[in-house]
């Protein structure tokens, strides 16, 4: 029985962005928010494939959409570059440390 660990919302969004399609729809939607036709024609890929990516996108909240009348606008959900600044101070406060207790062991006498 496997006793595996429920993913992370930071390591949700490393599995989102592991697709070279979601990295790109991300990409084009830091240069400003874009419809979901428009996502489609940039990448030459159905309006259904953009839709399926943005389903990943949104569920890490990377990425929001909203419907104005008929057009479906996209942009970055800056809730998920939290989860993963949140990731990078925890993970850099943890090597830190491991490495200024290399560093100090590596001082003590004897050590070399």
């Amino acid at each position: 029985m496997s006793t595996a660990l429920a993913p992370s919302d930071a390591d949700r969004i490393f599995i989102a962005m592991g697709d070279a399609t979601r990295r790109t729809i991300f990409r084009l939607l830091s240069q400003g928010p874009q419809s979901v036709s428009a996502l489609a024609r940039a990448l030459d890929i159905t309006l259904t494939a953009v839709a399926q990516h943005l389903d990943v996108l949104q569920s890490c909240r990377l990425v929001q959409t909203r419907k104005t009348g008929r057009v479906r606008q996209c942009a970055i959900d800056p809730q998920g570059l939290v989860v993963l600044d949140e990731w990078i101070a925890m993970n850099k406060r943890l090597w830190d440390a491991r490495l200024d207790r290399l560093g100090a062991m590596l001082d003590e006498p004897g050590q070399s």
